[in-house]
């Protein structure tokens, strides 16, 4: 922390566990930041005044740069804000801070100062507890409703092509709902995971090491595996839930008969992160589906016909400290997008 343009913070301010830093109202730019505050950012102050806001907010969030610099203008004008924003380190990894603007006089010019912690931790819990929730509510109490309503039908069926046909549903229902456990556990197993359980890892090669698997259990479909680039990022078991929940998704809704899948790794034109594309030729995945992503408390009648898959994907992936986005293809088809921090292979 270094005096700038008159604006400094007290030095004191380096032994506090939030992290501070002040803002330009203006312009944006960061004048000086404590230590805490560069830690969680993971970059200098020095680094940071040359740095636009949107140089370290998440390319997916769907706040930008400029929503900053409105709630930077507002706070200079007197009204306090606080909200939550998705942070990319300098290492490519992603956070979730809460961030507190309010006015401050610094020797010669008006500032902001910025308050920030980052809450990744709540975060994921408090949305992980709204995505049980949501598996308790409906995925459950749905599957459970139409084994009870089967089960009637056998007590009552007249005829052995009647029973038979019930207990088909039974079990297909029966397993559905062994699918539904196998995805929590997956879940909770991706989030407990810490970092000393990752393995640093080609990435090419982790992604092959998955669809090995699920081109044995799905011997029909045609799966390509294209690297663009050499990359490297740390995994545990989490990729390999996120990476086969992907392509067997892909795999399972597909109209054909020999269902082709593609799979493109390397960086990210944006951001340099690791990308790995999974594209298919499938009808598009209900609008419901991907809303119920980030809004898992509001659920409607049809949003939860297709299981949990996408939320095991997004926890699996974000546990990692990447993210997931869904692109629509034309006329017809879907693309999956896992982004992951890019690690050195020599370290």
């Amino acid at each position: 922390m270094s005096s700038h343009d008159g604006a400094e913070l007290p030095a004191e301010y380096d032994s506090l566990h939030t992290g501070i830093a002040l803002y330009h109202p203006n312009e944006g730019t960061i004048l000086d930041a404590n230590e805490r505050f560069e830690r969680i950012l993971g970059y200098t102050s020095e680094r940071l005044r040359d740095l636009s806001v949107a140089a370290y907010t998440a390319n997916t969030h769907p706040y930008s740069q400029s929503e900053f610099h409105r709630r930077l203008r507002a706070s200079g004008a007197g009204e306090p804000q606080e909200f939550t924003w998705r942070i990319k380190r300098a290492d490519g990894e992603l956070i979730w801070v809460q961030i507190h603007l309010a006015g401050h006089r610094s020797p010669g010019e008006n500032t902001i100062r910025a308050e920030l912690r980052d809450i990744t931790d709540y975060y994921e819990t408090y949305h992980r507890e709204e995505l049980f929730w949501r598996i308790l509510r409906h995925n459950l109490r749905n599957e459970a409703a139409i084994i009870s309503g089967y089960a009637d039908q056998i007590t009552a069926a007249d005829g052995a092509r009647s029973m038979e046909d019930a207990i088909t549903t039974l079990q297909t229902r029966g397993e559905k709902l062994g699918s539904i456990a196998e995805s929590v556990k997956e879940i909770e197993r991706a989030v407990a995971n810490t970092e000393t359980q990752h393995v640093r890892r080609n990435a090419t090669a982790a992604v092959r090491e998955v669809v090995a698997e699920v081109e044995h259990n799905y011997p029909a479909a045609n799966v390509a595996v294209t690297e663009r680039e050499e990359m490297w990022i740390d995994i545990d078991d989490a990729f390999a839930h996120a990476i086969r929940h992907a392509v067997e998704n892909a795999i399972i809704h597909s109209e054909e008969n020999a269902p082709t899948v593609s799979l493109r790794i390397g960086p990210s034109p944006n951001t340099g992160r690791v990308e790995i594309c999974i594209r298919d030729a499938n009808p598009h995945i209900p609008d419901e589906e991907l809303a119920a992503l980030s809004t898992p408390t509001e659920i409607t009648s049809t949003s939860h016909g297709s299981g949990i898959g996408l939320f095991v994907m997004k926890w699996c992936v974000e546990s990692l400290g990447g993210e997931i986005t869904f692109e629509r293809r034309t006329p017809q088809g879907n693309a999956v997008y896992l982004y992951f921090p890019p690690k050195d292979p020599r370290r």
